[in-house]
Order: structure tokens, then sequence, then C-alpha cells
């Protein structure tokens, strides 16, 4: 067994005795379609040198970050504020913040699971060229991956910036400010608006990063995509990119998406099981 194995559950998923069921097929036809895309996919991780994969919220859930789209979720509780109305609005800015105030202690303790550390093997091997993600979390950084091999496509919820300044700050510091009763903290440096640094709706993605996720993706000799829906755009655009540049594509995701029919293997499974057995059967050749 390699070292980043050792995590054998998250998010109440025993990755082990998953890998046995998904090894052994047990008669079930999804299981067996499975393994001979694995099977498939880590064949394809053996002949490929420049990989990307893109990861999505399936990713994150499975360290136990609540999804929050799902109903019962946060969204339902604290409805999101758009850019727009964030910049015009005071009231606005302090709906916002009592969100992140809720949402914030979740994400601070959240622990990379097996996908995570699966990714940052590929980077180990000198196989992994970058990760595009559309989470926010960090758990790609925190797991081990380079953060120069990390593209943040919404950003990172570890950071607040002043909008008129620029003065960065780690998210922790407001969280006890937030907890203290302020509603609307203002930059220390200038009293202008402080933002979480991630991609509220209505704000314009991040430039440079959406040009390099593009720039690498067409680059690529191997492109995998796990557990992401791709129906937020323009991020769901980029697997597309790679395929047309000559890229193989594996999927990874427990339901179906438009690239699926494009895809040289998709595995119907939770990402940090899947990736694993991936991982190992690569290694053994």
């Amino acid at each position: 067994m390699v070292q980043w194995e050792i995590m054998a559950t998250a998010g109440g998923v025993d990755v082990r005795a998953r890998m046995a069921s998904i090894c052994s097929g047990g008669g079930n036809a999804v299981e067996e379609r499975n393994e001979r895309a694995i099977r498939r996919a880590a064949e394809l991780v053996g002949e490929s040198s420049t990989i990307v994969v893109f990861t999505g919220a399936g990713v994150s859930t499975e360290s136990g970050i609540p999804d929050f789209r799902s109903p019962g979720g946060i969204w339902s509780k604290y409805q999101p504020v758009e850019f727009g109305e964030f910049l015009a609005k005071r009231e606005a800015r302090e709906r916002y913040w009592i969100r992140s105030r809720e949402t914030y202690p979740s994400l601070a303790e959240a622990q990379p699971n097996p996908a995570h550390l699966a990714i940052v093997e590929l980077e180990r091997m000198g196989k992994l060229d970058c990760v595009i993600t559309q989470n926010i979390d960090g758990l790609h950084q925190k797991a081990g991956n380079s953060p120069e091999k990390v593209i943040e496509l919404h950003g990172n919820t570890h950071w607040v910036e002043c909008l008129n300044c620029n003065h960065w700050s780690p998210r922790s510091k407001w969280q006890k400010v937030l907890e203290l009763g302020v509603a609307v903290p203002e930059c220390p440096d200038c009293g202008g608006m402080l933002k979480v640094h991630t991609v509220s709706f209505g704000q314009p993605m991040p430039e440079q990063q959406t040009r390099e996720a593009e720039r690498r993706s067409r680059r690529c000799d191997l492109f995998i995509v796990v557990g992401s829906s791709l129906v937020v755009y323009p991020a769901a655009q980029i697997p597309a990119l790679a395929v047309n540049s000559g890229a193989r594509l594996v999927m990874v995701n427990l339901t179906r998406t438009h690239m699926d029919d494009h895809a040289d293997a998709v595995i119907r499974e939770k990402a940090g099981p899947a990736l694993t057995l991936v991982l190992e059967q690569a290694r053994q050749g």
C-alpha cells in the first residue's frame, strides 16, 4: 500500500471496503462497468505525462463539507448575495457576512480525503500538470499539492480582500470579529469594503486563472473530471477544450454529465474510492 492510502474513511465512506466491492464486481452491472472503467483510467494514467485534474463539489462533500445547493443546505437558509447587490447596499453586505459566518467553520475544519491524496500522488509521480478546481476550500493545498499547481476558478475562502486598496488578510481573523457582533467588517487600512476571496453570483471570473486553466487544458494529454456535474459555466466548458485539443478524458462522477459521451472512461463512483483504486492500478502497471 502506498502512503496516501492511510486515510481509510472519508465522509462516512469506508474506502478500502468500497474498493474491494468495486474490484469484486459482486455481480452488479454498474460495479462491473466501474471495474472496467477503472482499469482503463489506470492505463491512461500510465500512458500520460501531462495530466490535468478538474475537481468540483463532489470532492469537497467527501470531506464533510455540505453541498450548499442541496435542499436543507445553507443556501436554503441564507440566500447568496449577488455581487452588484453587495456593492450597492449595506443591508446586502450584512446578509453576506451572516452567511459567511455560518458557513466558514465547516470549511475551516475540513480535512483532505482520499481523492485529494490521490491527486497529490499524481504530482509525486511527476504526471500532474495542474489541478483546476471549482472548490473554494483550499483542500488541495492542504493535502500537499504545490500551490503553483492549483488553479482556483472560484477563489479561496481562507482569505479576505479589500475591494478598495487590495489589502489581504486571513479569513480566520474575521471570524472572531463576526462572532463578537460586528455586522459588516471594514478594511483596517482604508475603511473600504471587505469581501471573502471567492466569486459571487454576478462577479466576473478571475481572468488570469481562467486563461491559465484554458491554456493548460489545451496542452494536456489526459483530462480527469472528478466530482463535477459540469453545469456551472464558463468553467464547465473547460473539459471540451482539452478533448478538442486531443486529450483523453476520464469522468469520475456519480451522475451523468454532458461530456460522458466524449470520455474514454466513465466511473460512476465516489471520488475517493475511485481515484485511490485508479492510482493503485496505475502504479502496478
